[in-house]
C-alpha cells in the first residue's frame, strides 16, 4: 500500500497524540491510526466507524498496511463499542463542534483521560464542555484551510483549568486561551474579520454585541503580548 500523506489538519491531530492505546472515533479511512502506529505515537489503535462504506474502507486500508494485528476496526456509534478504561486517548475529527460535544456527552464512563478534537467549525462548545466535564486544555493549534481549523488536546484533571487564568473568559472560550497568549497571525486575522463582520450589527442586548466584545477583548490580549 502506498503511504498516504495526511493533510495539514490531520497532521496537527497526529502531533498532539501520544498514547498506549488510542481510539479514532469516526475514522472513515483509518489514515490517522495507520500513521500513529507507523510513527510510534501509539502502540495499538481502535477504529470506530458507524457507516458500512467507511467501515469497509477502514478495514481494507488497515489490511493493506499490514497492521491488522495492531489496529482493530469496530462497527458502532461514537464511544459505544469501547469498554470503560480500554483506551488511554481518543480522537474525534471532521465533525461540527456541537456534534462532537454530543458524542462526548453520550460517552459517559467510556471517555479516556486524553482527547484530541478537531471540529469543522468554531470550537467554543468544546471548550465549554471541557470545563464542565473536568478536562483541561493542554495544547491547541490553529491550522489554515478552507477556514481556520482548531485542534485541541484535552486531559482529565482536577480543579480549574489554569489555561484560562487571568484571561477574559468569553474571549478565551471563543478564540482559545493558549492561542490568545501565542497570538498567531492566523488568529489575529480571524479576530479582525469577526470585528468587521459584527460591528455593523452589534447593539446592546444582542448576541452580536457579546461576540463583538469578546473579539475586542481577544485583540487587546494579543496586542498586550506583542
Amino acid at each position: 500500500m502506498s503511504r498516504t500523506v495526511l493533510d495539514a489538519r490531520l497532521g496537527a491531530v497526529l502531533e498532539l497524540i501520544d498514547a498506549d492505546v488510542h481510539a479514532d472515533i469516526g475514522s472513515d479511512h483509518a489514515h490517522l491510526p495507520i500513521h500513529l502506529i507507523r510513527e510510534g505515537r501509539a502502540n495499538r489503535c481502535l477504529v470506530v466507524e458507524l457507516h458500512p462504506g467507511p467501515l469497509a474502507l477502514a478495514q481494507r486500508n488497515v489490511a493493506r498496511a499490514g497492521l491488522a494485528g495492531r489496529i482493530e476496526v469496530r462497527a458502532g456509534n461514537g464511544f459505544a463499542p469501547l469498554a470503560p478504561g480500554e483506551v488511554s486517548s481518543a480522537s474525534v475529527t471532521g465533525l461540527g463542534a456541537g456534534t462532537i460535544a454530543g458524542v462526548l456527552r453520550r460517552a459517559g464512563e467510556r471517555l479516556p483521560p486524553a482527547l484530541v478534537l478537531q471540529p469543522n467549525d468554531a470550537p467554543h462548545p468544546l471548550r465549554v464542555w471541557a470545563r464542565e466535564a473536568g478536562y483541561h486544555l493542554r495544547r491547541e493549534r490553529l491550522i489554515p484551510g478552507h477556514w481556520p481549523y482548531s485542534v485541541l488536546r484535552l486531559e482529565r484533571a482536577v480543579g480549574p483549568d489554569p489555561a484560562y487564568r487571568s484571561l477574559p473568559l468569553e474571549a478565551a472560550l471563543r478564540y482559545g486561551p493558549h492561542l490568545l497568549c501565542e497570538g498567531p497571525e492566523l488568529l489575529r486575522k480571524q479576530v479582525e474579520a469577526d470585528m468587521a463582520r459584527l460591528t455593523p450589527v452589534a447593539a446592546p442586548g444582542r448576541p452580536a454585541q457579546a461576540a463583538l466584545d469578546a473579539a475586542r477583548a481577544a485583540l487587546k490580549v494579543m496586542g498586550s503580548r506583542e
